[in-house]
């Protein structure tokens, strides 16, 4: 495979990993973090790395737009619940186990 063609298939992957999330709002940021150890926010991290790599001017609040497909603000407002003590407690537990 070419490096145009592996980028194109690469990209297309991405924009549909987006969709995905965007289209599973019942899927919260704190369970990706448990499960994949990433999650939109990450995403958003790295489109943002990305872009600045490449002499782009992309900053997080611009690339968290893009990967939530709205204002991140506005998705919270909408779709954001509260971590439960379980989750939060699994996910500190997690973070000292990266230690």
């Amino acid at each position: 495979m070419d490096k145009q063609t592996q980028t194109e298939i690469e990209a297309a992957a991405f924009r549909r990993l987006i969709a995905h999330f965007q289209q599973h709002t019942e899927v919260q940021n704190i369970d990706l973090m448990l499960l994949a150890d990433f999650c939109r926010n990450c995403l958003a991290k790295w489109y943002a790395a990305a872009a600045q790599e490449r002499g782009e001017a992309v900053d997080y609040e611009q690339a968290r737009t893009i990967v939530y497909g709205m204002p991140y603000q506005e998705w919270r407002d909408k779709y954001q619940q509260e971590a439960t003590p379980e989750q939060l407690a699994a996910f500190e537990q997690k973070q000292k186990q990266k230690t």
